[in-house]
């Protein structure tokens, strides 16, 4: 699609500026920014569909509120993109997801508006919640009769991401709030795919059967028999008109002691400017159900809200809200996640014991073939990734062979179940760690830096990794035979390299796989070894052929960072060999760090092992490329390290083909 002038969107360097607009042409704002998005994410690929639906929602919020004093905190954060342009940073959409522009989530170093780098789901309503004790102690906060002009708290939380755990110890917390405080439901019926579980259905009766006027005479008895009756009921008499008509009768969230207000349309922006007005001066906790359409104004992705959650670039044809719009996906490479869709759709087919887990994220996980093929033995528990791998421990225990889909950064919330329920039992449960490493355009929220490090501190954890799609099916089914306790694979986001071509040795445990047998034979020693665990090894071998005629490189495929090859180790230390480590991980407590342990617990000098993975530092978004790039952990950064390890070598031997002591 063509760009749009934006002619109103230009004039909006924050806030005041969108509150200077009439309010009846708040629509036409609203359909610059959908444009705006539209015609950014077809370019770059980016959150489509959930910032799609919340763009009248937060140009109501920000129309009443003063974020610039007031709070606003978003749960997981990836609807933020109508609120970034709306406090200053269109010129900034143009480089969507690059370090030089807009990042996908709020990001503070970017604007003050953004309170918090977030994305994870259910903790917007603790981080507000800690704010509003904060304000509150500072005598900061807003008091309709003592200070009426001090902050205010909203959290922004969608249906899906308050089944979370985090999300109800929050909620539970937040009913003991004496003051003003709002939590906006964003129900649109989904989370990247359908939410799961009792909650949801909760919700989908709500939607059904709650009508705009049929509260009103029932609001004041309701009251009476909540949490703090006597209080509430005097608050009834403060609320506003159109709230007490929409109080809703015997709501799931007054058990926490939050009034609840709603359903209200999420896209008719009167009627959410008036209810948030009236929300803006009740000095209780409430909860503001609001009813959205996720992909709002956009046919493909309101009728396809999964695909378009998250889309790569695109080609657009037609009026987007017309039946007749197409959208065409750019064709991308064999992805990891296809790959293992496949795998393990073929192990359910063979092994009837296997059975496999995601929370809220099948087509991210590649599982949804799978659920289809197999309903009764994979399931989506929605965004709770604790009780997953819970259900997966309990599973095991009754002879199940359970798989865990869950990306790299998610996994992080399941590490006191990986170490109670799983490791502590000995319990053969299996993590397909996908997203694993540097993400790319999602940044530091996102990637999967610290897996490594944390599943092998677990005594009797097997932890691997893939280079490409055959190495990460013969990983599946050493998973599937290996019954003797936790047993992880990690894999990057990012297509498969197909160059070591469709066959792949079984995996043994402990063992590394030598990808340049011809320089690891007899008495032959290399001048550098690089033993690289998961993807960089492509890199390596990138490196090892421009190194070619200057220094004999082998390269390795290490497979295991738990259990390291210890014989591999011990061989090439003995013969003084140079040894890199590469990994796409942090290179505190990851790959390196458990071969130098290894080395030095077997007495072995480790003077010459050299480690090179993400440093000591945030990598925040770009590309993949660049990421890599700039953790030193590409064919460049390889090459580099390589020639420094082999600097350090006593006495090279300048035979034929392996170059002089001057090239390196």
């Amino acid at each position: 699609m063509d760009r749009q002038p934006y002619s109103l969107l230009k004039t909006i360097a924050g806030p005041e500026d969108l509150k200077a607009i009439p309010p009846e042409r708040l629509p036409e704002v609203a359909a610059e920014i959908r444009a705006a998005i539209i015609d950014q994410v077809s370019k770059t690929g980016g959150h489509l569909a959930p910032n799609l639906g919340v763009v009248e929602l937060t140009l109501a919020m920000h129309y009443v509120f003063d974020f610039g004093r007031d709070r606003l905190l978003f749960d997981v954060g990836h609807q933020c993109y109508p609120h970034k342009l709306l406090t200053g940073r269109l010129e900034q959409l143009s480089k969507l997801r690059t370090r030089e522009g807009m990042a996908g989530f709020p990001e503070p170093r970017e604007s003050s508006y953004d309170l918090f780098s977030v994305g994870h789901a259910g903790t917007g309503i603790s981080t507000a919640v800690g704010m509003a004790r904060g304000d509150q102690l500072n005598r900061e906060h807003f008091d309709p009769k003592n200070n009426p002009d001090g902050r205010r708290v909203v959290t922004l939380i969608g249906d899906a991401s308050i089944v979370n755990g985090v999300a109800m110890e929050g909620l539970n917390n937040a009913g003991t709030l004496k003051r003003q405080f709002l939590v906006v439901l964003n129900d649109n019926g989904m989370s990247i795919s359908k939410p799961q579980g009792a909650v949801s259905q909760y919700f989908d009766r709500v939607r059904l059967s709650h009508t705009y006027g049929g509260f009103k005479k029932t609001a004041k008895k309701l009251l009476s028999h909540m949490p703090g009756g006597e209080a509430l009921t005097e608050s009834y008499h403060r609320m506003g008109e159109a709230a007490k008509a929409m109080l809703a009768e015997d709501s799931w969230f007054e058990k926490f002691g939050l009034v609840t207000v709603g359903p209200i349309d999420g896209h008719d922006i009167p009627a959410l400017i008036e209810f948030l007005a009236e929300a803006r001066e009740f000095d209780r906790p409430m909860v503001l159900h609001v009813k959205t359409v996720k992909g709002k104004g956009l046919n493909a992705a309101e009728n396809d809200a999964t695909s378009f959650h998250s889309p790569p670039s695109f080609n657009l044809t037609g009026d987007m809200e017309d039946e007749g719009c197409r959208i065409e996906v750019k064709s991308a490479g064999r992805s990891f996640t296809g790959a293992f869709g496949e795998a393990m759709l073929d192990l359910l087919q063979r092994d009837d014991r296997v059975v496999a887990c995601t929370a809220a994220m099948p087509d991210g996980t590649g599982l949804t073939r799978p659920m289809q093929a197999f309903p009764d033995r994979v399931w989506d528990t929605g965004i709770c990734e604790s009780h997953a791998l819970d259900m997966m421990a309990g599973l095991a225990k009754t002879g199940w062979k359970p798989f865990f889909a869950v990306y790299s950064t998610f996994m992080q919330r399941a590490f006191d179940q990986a170490f109670q329920e799983v490791a502590l039992q000995g319990l053969p449960v299996r993590l397909c760690l996908d997203r694993a490493g540097l993400v790319g355009g999602d940044g530091a929220v996102h990637h999967g830096f610290c897996d490594i490090s944390l599943l092998r501190t677990l005594p009797g954890a097997c932890i691997m990794a893939a280079i490409d799609e055959p190495s990460l099916v013969a990983a599946l089914e050493f998973m599937r035979e290996h019954d003797t306790g936790l047993s992880a694979v990690r894999y990057p986001r990012d297509d498969v390299d197909p160059r070591m071509g469709g066959r792949c040795p079984a995996f043994e445990i402990g063992k590394a796989r030598c990808l340049t047998p011809e320089l690891w034979s007899g008495d032959d020693t290399p001048d550098v070894a690089v033993l690289a665990f998961g993807t960089p090894a492509m890199a390596a071998l990138d490196a090892r052929e421009r190194l070619e005629g200057k220094l004999r490189v082998a390269v390795w495929d290490a497979r295991f960072a738990k259990p390291v090859d210890r014989g591999l180790l011990r061989s090439l230390i003995e013969k003084s060999t140079p040894i890199v480590t590469v990994e796409d991980h942090s290179v505190v407590g990851g790959f390196g760090s458990a071969v130098l342990e290894a080395a030095q617990e077997m007495g072995l000098d480790t003077s010459k092992i050299t480690r090179i993975g993400l440093p000591d530092r945030w990598i925040y978004q770009d590309s993949r490329k660049n990421q890599l790039a700039e953790a030193g952990i590409d064919a460049d950064g390889i090459e580099r390290a390589v020639l420094a390890a082999a600097g350090r070598r006593a006495n090279p031997s300048p035979t034929p083909g392996r170059g002089s002591p001057a090239g390196r």
